[in-house]
């Protein structure tokens, strides 16, 4: 009977609380450190910058300049959508719902780190096109390796371009020509990227290990998927060209809107630097570094307070790619925590 006796009080205190995976506290810090360091950037850019100045930018804006950019958002969503659906094999996804799918990456853009929330296509793949999660995951990487080597190559254009050329400018070319080398090396020669993930799996441990196996052989399948098919390897590639441009003629009509007089080739060699710093995975959603970058290359042209204000309506645009990806979060984290299951399950 003893052995049945209910547990009292005392003893249904002593009984330990489930403990959290240390990975989410890990996570959790890094989201609030990079908050804290890109609060701390603008802090430091608004300090300098007068206020009043700032003010004056934004009443004295051509409203319809900055409509115009944020209306671009929606062919920018298509093209963007278009690609997606070149990467699937089969095709097995509607224009609408790789459009969804784009917006509701956006959402998760704003608080991952790096354009992480671009992952959720790869768990919309593997659930809804029947193919593996590793070669969803492949495509996916293959997708932002293309878009970052197209942001890359409007880098090197617009030095090229640009002709008030600075020592900075020049050094900067060096680690974004390497980086795209890289990037072309990793896209294009199937045992680079197999002794790259080879590397990785050295030095990694345990479920990281396993992942990179299964990424090396996805990739080789990603390679000869999209390497067969010419004409769909020149399409990914030129429409992930046409989608930067897209931006990058948005942020000059931002600049415009701010009755800015600045040349178009300048803006193009100008802005793809300040978006390549937003990219890095220091600041949360990339606010602050980009911020910081577009004051430093755009003050001698615009002054430090207009800069800064094209700093805010940059955010503004992904925050309004956040809101109207809003509607479709739901589905695809479900679609994520359904694929983060199955592939636990595979490896229990």
């Amino acid at each position: 009977m003893a052995a049945l006796r209910r547990p009292g009080r005392r003893e249904a205190a002593t009984v330990p609380a489930p403990a959290t995976p240390h990975w989410e506290n890990d996570a959790l810090l890094k989201k609030v450190i990079s908050i804290l360091i890109g609060l701390g950037i603008l802090a430091a850019l608004y300090w300098r910058v007068d206020l009043g100045l700032l003010a004056r930018a934004f009443s004295r804006c051509r409203p319809w300049w900055i409509v115009g950019s944020l209306a671009m958002l929606a062919p920018t969503i298509v093209l963007m959508a278009a690609r997606f659906r070149m990467l699937v094999p089969g095709g097995g996804v509607s224009l609408a719902d790789a459009a969804s799918l784009a917006l509701a990456a956006g959402v998760l853009n704003m608080v991952l780190p790096s354009r992480m929330g671009d992952l959720a296509k790869s768990y919309f793949m593997a659930r809804h096109c029947r193919v593996s999660g590793s070669l969803a995951l492949a495509l996916v990487v293959f997708e932002r390796a293309c878009d970052l080597l197209s942001l890359l190559a409007w880098c090197v254009f617009g030095l090229l371009m640009f002709r008030h050329r600075t020592g900075l400018l020049v050094a900067l070319a060096v680690p974004v020509v390497l980086a795209a080398a890289l990037l072309l090396l990793l896209i294009g020669w199937p045992a680079f990227a197999r002794g790259s993930f080879r590397l990785i799996g050295r030095i990694a441990s345990g479920r990281l290990h396993d992942r990179m196996r299964r990424m090396s052989v996805a990739w080789e399948q990603m390679h000869g998927f999209f390497w067969a098919d010419k004409f769909r390897l020149a399409q990914v590639a030129g429409t992930s060209v046409l989608i930067w441009l897209m931006h990058l003629a948005q942020i000059w009509l931002l600049i415009l809107g701010l009755r800015g007089d600045v040349r178009l080739l300048t803006s193009m060699g100008l802005t793809p630097m300040a978006m390549l710093a937003g990219l890095f995975p220091l600041t949360f959603a990339g606010i602050g570094t980009r911020d910081a970058a577009l004051v430093f290359f755009y003050a001698p042209s615009l002054g430090e307070a207009r800069a800064a204000a094209l700093g805010v309506l940059c955010t503004l645009r992904h925050l309004v790619l956040a809101v109207a990806g809003l509607p479709f979060i739901g589905r695809y984290l479900l679609a994520a925590g359904t694929a983060e299951l199955t592939e636990s399950g595979s490896e229990g």
